[in-house]
């Protein structure tokens, strides 16, 4: 089974937190029994998370050899110019290494539903949507990629990973997408 699960801001991608006092978790969205995620989406980034009960799906899904591609709608503060996103294009250089190119478009803001809390907002900085798709995994790879060129991220919202979209799901709400 595979299902898409839109996690919403500020909860954990899985089932129990020990940490006190204790954040949101998956837990509370009414998943079917013995899956798990597919992967990791941070505490504070939103949208698509797969999961699922099969390990071997779950290994292809997320192995760094297989280079699923994973489509993020990202707000940055600050004005890309065109060598920033050449930067991004190229391969950032990371503490842990070079990242593999990426695919980088400027876009107009998305209609995605509000968030809680809001973004903040500061009226003499502005800001930028863009659309990051990569083909890696790691530990908060998009926020580091846009914070290397003087662009931090802002909200991080995943739309797609390798084919499956989010499409239309809001904030806790999931889909089976193959049994």
């Amino acid at each position: 089974m595979l299902i898409a699960f839109n996690k919403p801001f500020n909860v954990l991608c899985q089932f129990t937190d020990r940490s006190e006092p204790p954040r949101r978790t998956l837990a509370e969205f009414g998943l079917p029994p013995r899956v798990y995620a597919a992967g990791r989406l941070d505490f504070d980034s939103e949208g698509l998370l797969l999961l699922t009960d099969d390990g071997g799906l779950a290994h292809r899904l997320t192995d760094p050899k297989h280079e699923k591609p994973k489509t993020y709608l990202v707000q940055v503060e600050g004005a890309p110019d065109e060598e920033r996103l050449k930067a991004l294009r190229e391969g950032v250089r990371l503490k842990d290494g070079l990242c593999k190119p990426a695919q980088v478009k400027v876009i107009e803001a998305p209609e995605l539903w509000e968030r809680k809390p809001p973004v903040r907002v500061r009226l003499s900085v502005p800001d930028q949507w863009l659309e990051i798709t990569i083909s890696e995994g790691r530990n908060r790879q998009v926020r580091r990629m846009t914070a290397a060129v003087g662009l931090p991220t802002l909200r991080l919202v995943r739309v797609a990973v390798d084919g499956v979209l989010l499409n239309g799901l809001e904030p806790g709400e999931w889909r089976v997408v193959q049994n």
